[in-house]
């Protein structure tokens, strides 16, 4: 299995926790936008707002491009390819898994019928 940096999976997801987060990660999937922008779509404070930016930043799930007084928020696709791929890891694990399991219980099935 490939060795994931714990600290920088463990941002990217409790950043995606929540929902105010994720909706601005939509919102910026489409395009880059200014801090002001992204707040005028929630019903919360722009400090309120900023502080959700800088969680995503931490993350590394966007990025601030500073232009004169202006912030620009833009998407940074590849964070979540790093936990795309830890989830695919993962995910082929228990796919094995279940199916060795799956095969596991149609033998002991067929065993039981042919006995019973």
């Amino acid at each position: 299995m490939v060795k994931y940096d714990e600290t920088r999976l463990n941002n990217i997801f409790g950043a995606l926790s929540d929902s105010t987060r994720r909706r601005i990660i939509e919102r910026l999937s489409e395009n880059e936008l200014i801090v002001t922008q992204i707040a005028s779509e929630f019903d919360i404070s722009l400090p309120a707002v900023s502080k959700h930016i800088k969680v995503l930043e931490k993350a590394g799930l966007v990025n601030r491009k500073k232009d004169g007084k202006l912030h620009k928020i833009s998407y940074n696709r590849n964070a979540v390819k790093t936990a795309w791929s830890w989830i695919d890891q993962y995910r082929e694990f228990w796919e094995k898994n279940l199916d060795s399991l799956a095969e596991l219980l149609d033998k002991k099935s067929s065993k039981e019928n042919n006995n019973g």
